[in-house]
């Protein structure tokens, strides 16, 4: 199982990479919204992480992107701020709001992934 996660915070990046590589999957890590381009097309990810503010591309214009080539991938939003209010972001399978306490992240993987 191939998660890619795009965060442009390098402690987020470290802790998601350790947990779920620890969880048993295959982690990879986009800090910009063109190496998360880059990525999703190169490395076929199963499951995305999304941040939703980021330096060049923002995670909503990415959440698009990645649905127009890939309709049926999982996407989790995942920010500090809460946007649930945003329409734009209930194109994803799930939103969480970022914590140290990476339960419910490794919970809504595990959801998504059965379905």
């Amino acid at each position: 199982m191939k998660l890619l996660v795009v965060d442009d915070d390098l402690n987020i990046q470290r802790l998601y990479k350790e947990e779920l590589e620890e969880e048993g999957y295959e982690v990879v890590i986009a800090t910009t919204g063109k190496e998360a381009l880059d990525a999703f097309a190169k490395e076929n990810p199963d499951i995305v992480t999304l941040d939703i503010l980021m330096p060049d591309i923002d995670g909503i214009s990415l959440l698009r992107k990645m649905k127009e080539q890939r309709p049926d991938i999982p996407i989790i939003m995942s920010t500090a701020y809460d946007y649930r209010d945003d329409f734009a972001v209930w194109a994803s399978e799930a939103y969480i709001v970022k914590s140290s306490d990476l339960s419910e992240l490794k919970n809504t993987i595990k959801k998504l992934m059965t379905q």
